[in-house]
């Protein structure tokens, strides 16, 4: 099997970039919150020192778009510092944000992004970006649930998870043709949550229903590339690169179960993630990026040696897997409680008493990223 060649390294950095309207109606900006906007250069570098060269981020459509025009002052400084340290970005476009006057389930949002992306990619150009990868809308199936399900993202919708689908599909597909516009050699990842879902023991009267709900997660895939909806414009050439975004709560009883990634022995009924990676391998025949995996606090080193192992092994077993991505790579707060970090970067963020967050390596994960990357790269995935 051909080795990885999408990405600069196989092993990729996720900034988190959310910038979505929360339950308590507050506008996060996950980036500033991390203060990535002002000190994006020397988190590239720091990137190096651990041999990553490629990194998953994200612009802020709601600071650029100004309706009449485009502001890129948030966002061209981390275009020249990721040039700087030569980092490979794979932008995400819309990180579950959109300007405030936008109504999502108006036609009007479907052109509004379509001219977005385009004023981006025009950028990009300008800048001397020959072959950008870009995020058009992340995790489409996952905001829907978010948007239209559960109701704990603007604008707040239950009960109309298909319909934001839909128009996110939509939204998604209009943006890349602006961007082939501009740029035919553009790339796109499309990234979602990897699932498991099994009926609870002795409930073979749930066994339907459990099967829906995981088959659920291939909708927005199956969109995009136009088996699923036609009428919204998917076609197999939209659906480029497929992003799996897999953690220790994604394998469950219906409805809502989690079984134990941390117990020993572990529920027989749980899927090791190569067998996983292989489905989705085989269902689309495109490349495969796991978009984003960490665990937090302790677990952090275990959890990144079995995905080390699983990702090995599905590579030995001919899956097209292009890289994995580490995220986040920088702690988090959670964003519904600004005040509860979750631990689970690469580096933790220490307040330096004068307003600055200091970058802390978490010693023992480095090291066990060290030992993955050994292992993964005596199967030529640098």
């Amino acid at each position: 099997m051909r080795p990885p060649s999408l990405f600069r390294s196989f092993w990729i950095a996720g900034f988190e970039g959310a910038c979505h309207i929360n339950s308590a109606g507050v506008r996060l900006d996950m980036i500033a919150a991390v203060q990535h906007d002002r000190q994006a250069a020397e988190d590239y570098a720091l990137l190096r020192t651990v041999g990553i060269r490629t990194a998953r981020d994200g612009l802020r459509w709601h600071l650029i778009d100004k309706g009449g025009h485009y502001d890129f002052s948030s966002w061209a400084p981390m275009v020249r510092a990721a040039r700087q340290h030569r980092v490979q970005v794979i932008w995400a476009l819309c990180h579950y944000g959109w300007p405030r006057d936008i109504d999502l389930f108006a036609p009007a949002f479907v052109d509004r992004f379509a001219r977005f992306c385009r004023a981006i990619a025009g950028f990009l150009t300008d800048q001397g970006e020959e072959t950008p990868i870009f995020s058009p809308m992340n995790e489409i199936s996952f905001l829907s649930w978010a948007v239209g399900h559960m109701g704990f993202m603007f604008p707040h919708a239950p009960g109309r998870a298909e319909e934001v689908k839909c128009q996110l599909v939509r939204a998604a597909i209009a943006g890349m043709e602006a961007i082939w516009a501009v740029n035919p050699r553009a790339r796109f990842l499309h990234a979602d949550p990897l699932i498991h879902v099994v009926e609870p023991r002795g409930r073979l009267d749930l066994k339907v229903a459990a099967a829906a709900q995981r088959a659920a997660q291939f909708e927005g895939w199956d969109m995009l590339a136009g088996r699923l909806h036609p009428e919204l414009g998917g076609h197999p050439r939209f659906l480029d690169i497929v992003g799996v975004n897999y953690y220790h709560a994604n394998q469950w009883e219906h409805p809502d179960v989690r079984m134990r990634w941390e117990d020993t022995p572990r529920d027989e009924r749980w899927v090791p993630l190569h067998r996983l990676l292989a489905e989705v391998a085989e269902r689309y025949r495109r490349p495969l990026v796991v978009g984003e995996t960490s665990h937090f606090g302790v677990g952090r080193a275990p959890w990144l040696r079995e995905i080390a192992q699983e990702v090995y092994q599905a590579r030995r077993n001919g899956v097209p897997l292009e890289g994995v991505c580490l995220y986040p790579i920088l702690d988090r707060h959670d964003w519904e409680d600004p005040n509860h970090w979750h631990h689970s970067g690469l580096w933790d963020l220490i307040p330096d008493g004068q307003g600055r967050l200091h970058r802390c390596l978490h010693e023992e994960y480095a090291a066990e990223l060290q030992r993955a990357q050994q292992l993964l790269t005596e199967i030529g995935c640098r």
